[in-house]
């Protein structure tokens, strides 16, 4: 793993969310996006070495929603740059780690991704990145 790529946070209204993390680093997002796949609206900002994603789950059936309900906002995931996530991907298995998929595929910002199961990683849902080639 190279670095902390990004922090995940579950938000309820991204807008306002917006405006308050705005206030908070003194800069507007640098970008925002839906992501389909997730039946998510996410922006970024950017903190130099690492970045702040918030998310706003679309409908009842997004992942994030049912986070909302349960958790509430806050802290969603820590996500790590990784330079092959395949390869990396197969090392986490091996150590025993759970992925919650079989394969990376395209999240925001276009990057190959992928996620483990909080149960293996003490509680953290952790996410792996890998920027495309």
């Amino acid at each position: 793993m190279k670095k902390i790529d990004h922090i995940g946070i579950a938000v309820k209204d991204l807008a306002s969310s917006n405006e308050l993390f705005t206030k908070l680093f003194n800069k507007p997002p640098f970008h925002q996006e839906e992501v389909i796949s997730e039946k998510l609206d996410v922006s970024f900002f950017d903190l130099g070495d690492t970045k702040v994603e918030l998310m706003q789950a679309h409908t009842p059936e997004s992942k994030v929603y049912k986070y909302l309900e349960k958790k509430g906002e806050g802290i969603h995931h820590v996500c790590f740059e990784v330079e092959n996530i395949e390869a990396e991907m197969e090392r986490l298995k091996s150590e025993g780690f759970q992925p919650l998929t079989e394969k990376p595929y395209i999240g925001a910002l276009n990057k190959r991704v992928c996620f483990f199961h909080p149960k293996t990683t003490n509680g953290i849902l952790i996410e792996l990145c890998q920027k495309m080639k």
